[in-house]
């Protein structure tokens, strides 16, 4: 049960990585507020795509523009004096207006006609001026008009400003400099219109504004995308109409000079306010924030009553008002996306095989922020604004954590495909667009297969363990070698390698650097059997050939799985060459001596017969490389030694990894350091040896009644006497070397002169 957990969890691993890890980076972001300007920004853009909301009609604006700035100053009437004001007040009231709203400072006398203001104040109950409460540095209290003031027909015309400067929240109440509640001047004015309608307004058990059976959510410091934002008083987000007219404006001018329809504001809301920009009575909203044009500002006038039209529409008309998550629900949102955007990328991690499939990654994403983006613009028609900036973050966020720990797992493969190529070649077959597309094409490449003599044998005395501490240790020692001459690594083939010199991309040096990267295997050898015999473990031989031809080479597979490799009767040759060595040498075709031209150093040639070719090879024993690389392996000279007892042995004879079953008599009658050379009685086997033919032994030692474990050796290409052949040991057992490594050290001690020399 355990293990399977694990074993699921293993397989999500990406997907518990990401999501936290981008969801913290958020929070972060989040708490800190640096993402408050874009969450604003975002609610503005969802204002922006919102269908503009028919014209509310019970408000009436009345407006003083530029245009009645410009004819009250000519006539000596700027600033607006009382007795104009009074006149203006005079005429709405006639049609019986619902309520007036004064948006215009009158805390003192302004030009003429100051008493006959304050008898229509104090005969308008349904009048409504303004004071400024709240005090900054660059602004200061704005006391009432007193006779309003006394009367409580007063409210606050003060905006919270956000840090863009924008004005995206209203005041129901704040407290003044004494600590007494003021309520705001949209707040009044909706109380009287809706108390004239006989609707409730008044407050919940929680102290929360209600009106009729809406109750509204007072703002907090950190709702929605705000952080510790200002919200002394009681504060609502304001849910604008439209940027268009969304209410009936009509110019003061026209009422001084009675051009208004009859009864056009009767039990309507009428507010009285500038809007004229030489007046800079005007301040950025959410319809502000156009793209491709400047920023427009709108009259103080003009939020007031959206302010208003917002309470009234949601008490008389349900429209909804604008509300946020509590902060728990938005974190669990935002994590959600960023889940959704780590399994997206995780689950698809294998579908980078062809160019259209790779492409499902981004796209995916690329649906999903738009499914993000499309769920948060329907849920705030609804009234609800919820987070987009910080569920976007998490979303590509986690995605891209995904993707980076998909790249760094694949950069531990591209290490482990180091190991077998170099990384210019690594780079060719991952990052280029065709480097890992199906097919190959025919070039031109040499070929390098090394194999261990009687490794295979020597693996059956040794445990497992010891079988792969020796084969790792050997490889990894060869890949380094082979990587430095920029060798491609095809395949490791048991105790085999098989590398290529000229693809995937082709040198003009490949024969050279294959040849100079043999003689370096074989000089590496001498450091490899040091530390394998610190272990206490046999020595290893090795033996490679070379050949030069034109194969087929690509990437050879199916879709799901793909292999770099080569096809060609020429690899197969490669690996005939390389059957006739024996430990230590370096054999090369023909071909491959032509690339790689006089400074070879060439110690032997030989004519073969190659199974599977039909003409016989000439193939060539390498013995080291001038020029830059200036490699040469040690020449020893092979020294027999003649036993004064022969030691009887039995023989047969491998045809690959098949023993024969005839089984021949023999006698070891002169010994090496590494071979020997056989007697055996043609009168009663006249089966003759070929060159290069593999052989198993078992030696009758002396003072042993028994066998000894299998030998394995090679048939010297070398001359000997009638019904005798040299043979190279290719595998010994450890005891078996041992006494033969006696009998050597003694007869070459007894011996003054040796036998015979090759």
């Amino acid at each position: 049960m355990w293990s399977h957990i694990k074993q699921q969890l293993w397989q999500c691993r990406g997907i518990f990585i990401a999501a936290p890890s981008a969801g913290a980076l958020v929070f972060i972001l989040r708490l800190s507020g640096l993402l408050q300007m874009l969450e604003l920004a975002a609610l503005d853009q969802m204002f922006l795509l919102r269908s503009p909301e028919p014209v509310d009609t019970r408000i009436v604006i009345v407006e003083i523009n530029e245009s009645d700035v410009q004819k009250l100053g000519k006539r000596g009437n700027w600033p607006l004096p009382d007795s104009l004001l009074t006149q203006v007040l005079e005429n709405l009231k006639q049609q019986k207006p619902s309520a007036i709203g004064l948006d215009l400072y009158r805390d003192l006398p302004v030009g003429f006609g100051h008493q006959s203001l304050v008898k229509v104040f104090e005969s308008t109950p349904n009048l409504v001026g303004v004071q400024k409460v709240a005090e900054s540095e660059d602004s200061s209290a704005v006391a009432p008009p007193p006779a309003l003031k006394q009367r409580g027909q007063v409210g606050a015309n003060d905006f919270p400003l956000d840090v863009d400067g924008k004005v995206r929240r209203s005041l129901m109440y704040l407290a003044d400099k004494n600590g007494e509640n003021v309520f705001s001047f949209a707040f009044k004015i909706a109380y009287i219109y809706l108390s004239d309608r006989h609707v409730y307004v008044g407050q919940t058990k929680d102290f929360l504004v209600k009106t009729g059976n809406v109750i509204y959510p007072l703002f907090q410091a950190n709702d929605g995308g705000y952080v510790q934002a200002e919200d002394q008083g009681y504060q609502v987000l304001i849910n604008y109409r439209s940027s268009q007219q969304s209410f009936l404006h009509i110019s003061i001018m026209d009422v001084l000079e009675n051009r208004i329809s009859k009864d056009l504001v009767k039990g309507r809301i009428v507010l009285i306010g500038p809007t004229a920009e030489s007046l800079k009575d005007l301040f950025y909203t959410p319809y502000s924030s156009t793209i491709l044009t400047a920023p427009k500002r709108v009259a103080g006038v003009t939020i007031h009553a959206h302010a208003i039209s917002q309470v009234l529409s949601a008490t008389l008309d349900n429209r909804p008002l604008i509300k946020t998550w509590s902060k728990l629900h938005e974190w669990l949102w935002i994590f959600l996306w960023g889940l959704t955007g780590a399994i997206l990328i995780w689950q698809q991690r294998y579908s980078g095989i062809s160019k259209r499939k790779s492409l499902l990654p981004l796209i995916s994403i690329l649906l999903a922020g738009c499914c993000l983006i499309g769920s948060s613009y329907f849920v705030f028609l609804a009234g609800w604004w919820i987070p987009v900036v910080p569920p976007l973050m998490t979303l590509i966020g986690s995605a891209i954590v995904v993707t980076a720990y998909i790249a760094r797992t694949a950069g531990d493969i591209r290490k482990t495909f180091g190991r077998y190529l170099t990384d210019e070649i690594v780079a060719n077959l991952l990052e280029n667009p065709e480097g890992l597309k199906l097919g190959g094409e025919r070039k031109k490449i040499t070929i390098l297969t090394s194999d261990l003599r009687g490794f295979t044998a020597t693996c059956e005395t040794l445990s497992a363990e010891e079988v792969i501490k020796i084969i790792n240790f050997y490889l990894g020692y060869m890949a380094d070698v082979i990587t430095q001459y920029q060798g491609t690594i095809d395949e490791f083939m048991g105790d085999g390698i098989l590398v290529l010199f000229g693809a995937p991309i082709t040198r003009e040096d490949d024969a050279i650097r294959a040849i100079a990267c043999a003689v370096a295997m074989q000089l590496a050898m001498e450091t490899v059997n040091k530390t394998i015999q610190q272990m206490g473990l046999p020595k290893l031989e090795m033996g490679i050939g070379i050949n030069t031809a034109e194969v087929v080479v690509g990437n050879i597979g199916s879709e799901k799985r793909t292999k770099y490799g080569i096809i060609g009767n020429q690899v197969n040759l490669t690996y005939r060459i390389e059957s006739y060595t024996v430990g230590g040498q370096i054999f090369v075709s023909e071909s491959t001596i032509k690339e790689a031209g006089s400074i070879i150093q060439i110690v032997g040639s030989k004519e073969v017969q190659a199974k599977g070719v039909k003409q016989s090879i000439k193939i060539y024993e390498v013995g080291g490389i001038a020029g830059k690389y200036n490699l040469y392996l040690t020449q020893e000279e092979e020294i027999f030694f003649k036993l004064p007892e022969a030691i009887p042995l039995k023989y047969a004879i491998l045809d690959g990894k098949d023993v024969h079953t005839t089984v021949i008599e023999g006698k070891l009658v002169k010994l090496s350091a590494k071979g020997a050379q056989v007697y055996y009685e043609s009168a009663v086997n006249s089966v003759v040896l070929q060159p290069f033919t593999n052989l198993k032994l078992n030696l009758f030692m002396p003072d042993n009644t028994e066998i000894s474990k299998d030998i394995y050796a090679k048939v010297l290409d070398k001359a000997a006497d009638p019904d005798n052949f040299y043979i190279c040991f290719t595998s010994l057992p450890l005891e078996v070397e041992a006494q033969l490594n006696a009998i050597h050290q003694q007869r070459s001690i007894v011996s003054l002169t040796p036998d015979e020399s090759f």
